[in-house]
């Protein structure tokens, strides 16, 4: 388990949306076997910016949970969005990170920020690393969420356009997730996208 996945004492897990270290709970993913909860950056905190690297497959960036890992990998590869990320201090929580493509759906299942019908090509929504495993999604779930802030015009709600995951699929193409609808793609390295950036802690 990466360091960055700090200990946390056994509590009642906060509702989702809920004010959390430094940012908003978001859900609860297995990595290595561990239990973490997901913690997303408020919208302040949101970049844009190339993925990098296009043209180079970056060794350690290609993990579907570990997000400060894959971001590192891009960072020490020169990305300047991973080291833009790396060096954010929220409320005093240091150890933030683009998330890792399983991560990011959560953050999609439980704040999605739209009413549209949900887009269900492919496996969009499949995700057996989250908590509860994630389901194939249909037209109507994920409904919006219920987290007022994170509803479409409220202070924190998703953008209804892309969003980067660290998560790497080849040399040239990293993950990517559409907030208007759930859809669950690719994009060229060299596309300038949305990232908003999470961290994460482990639970009893």
């Amino acid at each position: 388990m990466h360091a960055a996945q700090q200990q946390a004492p056994a509590v009642t897990t906060p509702e989702i949306g809920a004010p959390y270290g430094g940012g908003f709970v978001t859900g609860i993913y297995q990595q290595d076997g561990q239990r973490c909860l997901l913690i997303t950056a408020g919208a302040a905190h949101e970049l844009e910016g190339e993925w990098g690297e296009y043209g180079t497959k970056i060794e350690g960036s290609d993990s579907m949970t570990d997000s400060r890992a894959n971001t590192e990998a891009m960072a020490a590869a020169g990305s300047e969005l991973a080291q833009k990320v790396l060096a954010l201090d929220i409320g005093g929580f240091t150890d933030w990170a683009i998330p890792a493509r399983d991560v990011q759906e959560l953050q999609y299942r439980n704040l999605k920020p739209t009413t549209d019908q949900n887009d269900c090509w492919n496996r969009d929504g499949e995700n057996h690393n989250s908590v509860p495993a994630g389901e194939l999604y249909s037209k109507e779930s994920p409904a919006q969420t219920a987290v007022a802030a994170f509803q479409a015009g409220g202070a924190e709600a998703f953008k209804p356009h892309w969003y980067w995951s660290s998560s790497q699929r080849s040399a040239y193409y990293a993950f990517t997730m559409g907030f208007a609808d759930g859809y669950q793609d690719d994009h060229d390295k060299d596309y300038e996208l949305s990232v908003r950036p999470v961290r994460s802690q482990l639970i009893q």
